[in-house]
């Protein structure tokens, strides 16, 4: 586990507000480098760790029920999981951001709960959307020792919102697919239509 250095991050952020003009001494600034460090040690948690060490976290499985699931592909699936990040390139916001969290359970499964906080965990870091799904599937398939994950994202983000191109209904999905969901294509289907 790497710490976050606050007392940096609070340097940083005088230096920035002096940088726009303004003057961190003053009455509304005083706290604000203090608080962002807090911020960012908070909503930056995931940087912390490696995913194998959020995948050692979270890794409470059960045994599954033979009679329950079987070989054919019958797929736990969570969706809508709402997280957030924030894009490396702007240190700008990816907001109503919601994962979709599938996977084929190989003799154990994992918590529901569990896949919340390991999508979470790993959205919390300066991150592309693209890494946060295969971060995800790969915190997944060490938890669950499956090889079939299955992770779709969809959000906005304020780099293209509220800057630059300035597009606010621009959303960005992208697929995550891994074993029997990228070599059977009829997987992802049923996925995407339970989606809709």
């Amino acid at each position: 586990m790497k710490a976050i250095d606050e007392k940096a991050i609070e340097e940083h952020v005088r230096g920035i507000l002096k940088a726009l003009g303004d003057d961190p001494s003053r009455e509304g600034l005083v706290e604000t480098p203090e608080r962002v460090a807090k911020m960012y040690a908070e909503v930056f948690a995931g940087m912390k760790y490696t995913n194998h060490e959020i995948a050692q976290m979270f890794n409470k499985t059960f045994a599954d029920d033979p009679d329950t699931f079987n070989s054919s592909g019958d797929t736990v699936f969570v969706r809508d999981i709402e997280i957030f990040s924030y894009c490396e390139h702007h240190m700008a916001l990816m907001y109503d951001m919601r994962a979709s969290v599938a996977y084929i359970p190989r003799g154990k499964v994992i918590g529901l709960s569990k896949i919340a906080r390991i999508a979470d965990m790993a959205a919390r870091r300066l991150q592309l959307q693209e890494r946060i799904g295969a971060d995800i599937a790969e915190i997944m398939q060490e938890v669950t020792g499956s090889t079939d994950i299955a992770v779709i994202i969809e959000a906005s983000h304020s780099c293209m919102t509220a800057r630059g191109i300035r597009k606010p209904s621009a959303k960005t999905v992208t697929r995550t697919l891994r074993g029997r969901f990228e070599s059977e294509p009829e997987l992802t289907v049923c996925l995407l239509q339970g989606l809709s």
